[in-house]
């Protein structure tokens, strides 16, 4: 995960630490269960996703639900007005980014489906309330599924033997991937990000360079991130 990220999350496990001490011992009066509390398992990734994730349009949008249903837990407003109108609106928001990413490239999709007609080639891992750091070093990559469900996996390339183009298909559920791929890779993009989203800032391999492939990434990003570096 991103140190920016870490630092964040740090900053803010502190900050709950220090305020249940305090108001174990009397000093200071805190009530982490008030009306609403839920509410912060929306705002608070949406709040460092608007930071830290390019994709600030969706970021923006979680956090502004999650406010609502704050405030309408709080009954400072009105449920039915919330259900009339934010509800429309993340349809509408999914369904432009489903039609957006039915005109994408195919050529993922392709090599997916040869990875999995050859599962033998695919590197699967899945991390659930965890976290891995995966080094391919020597090894002779073809593809991979990553899945991180509330955890955060290191998928390390740099060290890896690639040929052929191949691909990764990673799945981020309020956790995050983070990539890094060698100088001699290219990587092509397709993601889907709701309340979260994928940033790719590989360097492009030179112009001229030898043994260039390319690396498909198809990418799902439910209030998580994925990270190519």
């Amino acid at each position: 995960m991103k140190k920016s990220k870490a630092i964040i999350w740090g900053i803010i496990l502190i900050a709950a630490g220090l305020c249940w001490a305090l108001s174990s011992l009397g000093i200071l009066e805190v009530n982490i269960f008030f009306e609403g509390w839920w509410t912060l398992f929306i705002i608070v990734p949406c709040t460092i996703s608007l930071f830290t994730s390019p994709d600030k349009i969706s970021a923006a949008v979680g956090l502004a639900v999650g406010v609502l249903l704050l405030l309408s837990a709080r009954e400072i407003i009105n449920w039915d007005m919330i259900v009339k109108l934010v509800v429309p609106a993340i349809i509408v928001l999914i369904g432009v980014k489903l039609i957006a990413n039915a005109f994408s490239e195919k050529k993922t999709e392709k090599i997916e489906e040869s990875l999995r007609n050859n599962a033998d080639d695919l590197d699967n891992v899945f991390c659930i309330f965890n976290g891995e750091e995966i080094k391919c070093d020597g090894k002779v990559f073809r593809g991979a599924e990553i899945n991180a469900i509330f955890g955060g996996v290191d998928y390390d390339l740099r060290g890896a033997i690639i040929e052929p183009d191949c691909a990764i298909k990673a799945t981020a559920i309020f956790g995050g991937i983070e990539i890094m791929v060698p100088e001699n890779v290219k990587v092509r993009v397709k993601s889907t990000g709701i309340f979260g989203g994928t940033s790719n800032k590989a360097r492009r391999p030179d112009d001229g360079a030898e043994n260039v492939v390319t690396l498909y990434v198809s990418s799902l990003a439910l209030f998580g991130g994925v990270d190519i570096k």
